[in-house]
């Protein structure tokens, strides 16, 4: 069951600092670039918009996004920080949103089913930030924000992302399997030890 009109925002314009000249979003996971993955996994877990940020054109994410019904969303200055692609992502947002998911895009274990866990424990009236966790209670992605946050996320500057929003909220952790919500991969020996757990 996908869920109704949630916008789904993916932070994919990063530039894999850390991957000695690979593109960590373009490395194979089941078969296909892990940006691609990602966004068909956003595109099958809700009806409403899937946006995803991306470094500016010509890069090669965007050929790996051709043909998905998706918004592909460049940043300029998406070299200032993760503040940027959060900016940009939710200025395109749909102004009659109440709640949006923001995914960081290099997480290759969550699921479809992942993203509507967290989701689904969204709408209560005890939190205003819903938070995928790791099983034993590490916080990570996704998160759902009310759209009370709207302006402060629409005002970020800088590498830190929405920490200081985060933690002066109410927010609500939902475990998720495994490490699924935190398992991002940054050097290329995080890869090789993550394929090596999967053979």
């Amino acid at each position: 069951m996908t869920l109704p009109d949630l916008p789904i925002l993916l932070l994919a314009a990063g530039a894999s600092a850390r991957m000695q000249g690979r593109d960590k979003l373009m490395e194979d996971v089941d078969g296909q670039p892990l940006i691609r993955r990602q966004a068909q996994l956003a595109r099958a877990a809700t009806s409403g918009p899937v946006i995803i940020t991306l470094p500016p054109p010509p890069h090669p994410r965007y050929s790996a996004l051709e043909d998905l019904e998706i918004l592909c969303l460049p940043v300029p200055d998406a070299a200032t920080g993760i503040a940027a692609s959060i900016r940009t992502g939710v200025a395109a947002l749909p102004p009659d949103t109440q709640r949006a998911m923001i995914c960081l895009a290099d997480l290759p274990d969550l699921t479809t089913e992942d993203l509507i866990t967290v989701a689904r424990a969204a709408p209560d009236q005890e939190h205003s930030i819903w938070r995928g966790a790791t099983a034993d209670g590490r916080p990570g992605h996704p998160i759902v924000f009310d759209q009370v946050h709207f302006p402060a996320l629409a005002a970020l500057t800088g590498d830190r992302g929405a920490r200081n929003i985060i933690k002066s909220s109410k927010t609500g952790l939902i475990p998720l399997p495994g490490t699924h919500a935190l398992n991002d991969l940054d050097t290329p020996e995080d890869w090789a030890a993550w394929r090596a757990r999967q053979s």
